[in-house]
């Protein structure tokens, strides 16, 4: 075995049975009448702490050189935080009953570990080695993973690793293996070999190209899957890199990240299973009637920060998705809210886009929505049409700050709890603006143009469960009168 596994910035984290007590220790067979029997005091290495049998902690102490002393029944060592340069081959290879071996935030670099360090330590279970001189790992050699066959988290990101680092039998002894991260480094595909038995596979920030059905042959348990900030949709290549049904044997995928590739379309071919589909800071500029079709099971999508125009966006396209909870859409080019949005939504963002009107019809059978984020649109209070918040009966947050708001819209949802109104144009709020609202507990108005004369005395009549009403940074200072406290304040609290 070479050095380069040594220099593994790992952290190797597992479920372990909790610590054994110490056991007791036989009492002299003659002991002076009234001395206490208590058990002689166990070698333990100097400055360091050994609170039971099976642990010794040495972290911390700005050691230089590996401690003595350590005795071989020890199960969990701490060497974190000092400045150990080296690890001595004759100590590691006698503790072989290591199940925690703790070396985050040394000076130990490939020169400081010997061949074939942590061979002897079969019973490993974790290994920190994390902020060490060991992150310019360019390779994994050929059985270097072997013999830690208990491992269940491996963690091998922010190295060098290409794909000629790994090969089909990297990982091939890790049987209990379910979460590898793999992500920062320099991978243009996926890596064979993987084993059954992975349940989250991190890949992102490499530069994967394409991704095959081939390649996850092996992982069909696999339950998230991180692609975020790879080159997914680089030009010349078939379907974006993506080919449709390339992700479709991961029947029991749950969540797909996606963020920040090339990608031109919602990838075809997804799991019907899928629930949270990640894909802002893509290319994404239309939807088709059947694009999301197959999703019926998802229940959060992002497509926040693509290229979405209203006139792409076909009126069915959403509506298959029947479990769909959080809809994300900020930073699009949208002019109109979508149509045929499912009933089951809670969440939903539009902010950062060209709204300029709101249509009753949109945001009809929205029963169940109870947070709406509009903020940072084109709005005027004109352009709401009447029976707009009819059906949105359930809504408890309201986000139309930095619009072009004149006044408090009229008939807001009777169960609104939260409205934001701030970065408007509101120069006046009348005696009757809040009076749908008797639930309203946060109020922000600031950066208005607001003046001292300017909120009727009787706006906040009957919001007894107002208590925060933020009127900053207006053209003068705004005080309220809370009902409930007969306070007067600029920024109201609790």
């Amino acid at each position: 075995m070479t050095l380069h596994f040594q220099q593994l910035s790992l952290l190797l984290l597992l479920l372990l049975p909790g610590p054994q007590p110490a056991p007791g220790m036989e009492s002299s067979a003659f002991p002076h009448l009234g001395e206490s029997l208590q058990p002689p005091p166990r070698a333990c290495p100097l400055r360091c702490s050994c609170p039971r049998a099976d642990t010794v902690d040495c972290a911390g102490l700005d050691l230089q050189v590996f401690p003595n002393n350590v005795t071989r029944a020890a199960q969990h060592l701490s060497l974190q935080n000092n400045q150990l340069q080296e690890l001595p081959y004759n100590e590691l290879s006698r503790l072989s009953s290591l199940r925690t071996l703790n070396l985050h935030n040394n000076l130990i670099s490939s020169e400081g570990l010997p061949d074939e360090a942590f061979e002897s330590l079969s019973q490993l279970q974790h290994i920190y080695i994390a902020h060490n001189k060991n992150n310019l790992i360019s390779k994994v050699p050929r059985g270097a993973l072997s013999h830690q066959t208990q491992l269940r988290e491996l963690y091998l990101q922010h190295n060098q690793l290409t794909d000629s680092s790994l090969d089909a039998t990297t990982f091939s002894k890790l049987h209990r293996l379910e979460y590898l991260d793999l992500s920062h480094n320099q991978l243009t595909e996926v890596p064979t070999g993987l084993p059954r038995t992975l349940a989250v596979l991190h890949l992102g920030r490499n530069h994967i190209q394409r991704v095959t059905a081939a390649q996850l042959r092996g992982v069909l348990g696999l339950r998230y899957l991180l692609l975020q900030h790879n080159r997914l949709g680089t030009a010349g290549l078939p379907a974006g890199g993506l080919p449709a049904g390339a992700l479709r044997p991961l029947r029991g995928l749950h969540t797909l990240h996606l963020y920040g590739n090339g990608l031109d379309r919602v990838p075809q071919g997804l799991p019907r299973r899928l629930q949270v589909l990640v894909l802002p800071h893509n290319q994404v500029a239309a939807l088709g009637a059947r694009d999301l079709a197959a999703m019926r099971s998802l229940e959060e999508l992002n497509l926040a920060y693509n290229q979405l125009a209203s006139s792409r966006v076909h009126r069915r396209a959403f509506r298959p998705l029947r479990a769909l909870r959080s809809l994300d859409l900020t930073g699009n080019q949208l002019t109109r809210l979508p149509s045929g949005l499912p009933a089951s939504l809670h969440t939903l963002r539009m902010q950062h886009n060209q709204l300029r009107a709101l249509e009753p019809e949109l945001l009809a059978g929205l029963e169940q929505l109870r947070e709406l984020i509009l903020a940072h649109n084109q709005l005027r209070v004109g352009t709401i049409e009447p029976g707009t918040w009819h059906e949105l009966q359930g809504l408890q947050v309201l986000d139309l700050s930095h619009n072009e708001l004149s006044f408090v819209p009229p008939d807001l949802p009777v169960a609104l709890e939260e409205l934001h109104l701030q970065g408007n144009r509101i120069s006046h709020v009348g005696p009757e603006a809040f009076l749908s609202t008797p639930h309203l507990r946060l109020l922000f108005l600031s950066a208005n143009r607001l003046h001292m004369s300017s909120i009727a005395p009787e706006a906040f009549l009957g919001l007894l469960h107002l208590h925060v009403v933020d009127t900053t940074g207006n053209p003068e200072q705004v005080l309220v009168r809370l009902p409930h406290t007969g306070l007067r304040r600029p920024r109201g609290g609790s």
